[in-house]
This record gives structure tokens, C-alpha cells and sequence, in this order.
């Protein structure tokens, strides 16, 4: 584990905190070396993963999707529109409002990418095996079910 800061103490081990870190950096990273010939950021792939249904989102839940902050995920879309993946158009529903679509260029990407995509997280899932890979995922959605106080 080369990145991980050790803490203090008699055990000297990594906090879980670091090694939570490092587990989600590695993640990308091996994401990042499926998505970067392609020119597509992992943040686009995420978008354009939400959105691969067809069905329009409105920023705000947008953001909420994809974890970000809604600044900088209007910048990222401000670009991904710039680079015809998504598009923008008024919610039939409620004129006052924009939705976000994926559009042609960035259905294709998808379908391009996402059986890589789907390669490269099975083979993160297996590192471990599949009884603990499971143990892993149960601890870490429990974790994120009861955020801190």
C-alpha cells in the first residue's frame, strides 16, 4: 500500500479512512485506463451512465446521482454538451425547468465502453474472491447507509 499515511499508534496500521481513500483512488485509476483512450473523464462516464435510459434528468437530481457539486457538474455538462454527449431541453412538463439527455454521440460512447466498464469492475470485484468480495461490499454499503454524525 504505497500511498496510504500510516497513523500513530502501537499498531501502526492505516486508518480506515486512508485506506478507504486509496481503495476508491485505485478504482478510478483502473477505470480511468479503460475510459482515457477514449478521451471520456471518468465524471462524463458517470454522467453518461446515469443517463444511457433515456429518460431526462434535471440538474439538481443529476447531481445528486453522480455525487457532485451542482457548479461543477453544470461545468462538466457545459463541456460534455460542448462535445455533443449530452443535451439540454425544456421538461415538457414544467417549461420553467432543463433537463439533461444523453444524446446520439454519447448513447454510442456508451455502447462502446460498457462492456469494458462492466471487464473492469467484475475484475475488481474478484481480487478478492467471491465470499469476500461480498463481506467488502456488505461492510462498505452498511458504512454508507449510517453516515457520521
Amino acid at each position: 500500500m504505497s500511498s496510504i499515511r500510516r497513523r500513530s499508534g502501537a499498531d501502526d496500521a492505516p486508518s480506515l479512512a486512508a485506506l478507504l481513500s486509496e481503495a476508491s483512488r485505485r478504482a478510478s485509476a483502473d477505470l480511468e485506463r479503460v475510459l482515457g483512450p477514449e478521451g471520456l473523464p471518468v465524471e462524463q462516464w458517470r454522467v453518461l451512465e446515469r443517463l444511457a435510459d433515456g429518460r431526462g434528468l434535471t440538474m439538481s437530481v443529476l447531481a445528486d446521482e453522480v455525487e457532485m457539486k451542482l457548479p461543477a457538474l453544470s461545468k462538466l455538462i457545459d463541456r460534455m454538451v460542448g462535445s455533443a454527449l449530452v443535451q439540454r431541453a425544456q421538461d415538457p412538463v414544467d417549461q420553467r425547468r432543463v433537463l439533461v439527455y444523453i444524446s446520439d454521440i454519447g448513447l454510442e460512447k456508451h455502447r462502446l465502453l460498457r462492456h469494458r466498464v462492466r471487464r473492469t469492475r467484475h475484475d475488481l470485484e474478484t481480487r478478492l474472491g467471491d465470499e469476500r468480495g461480498r463481506e467488502l461490499r456488505r461492510l462498505l454499503e452498511e458504512f454508507l447507509r449510517h453516515p457520521g454524525a
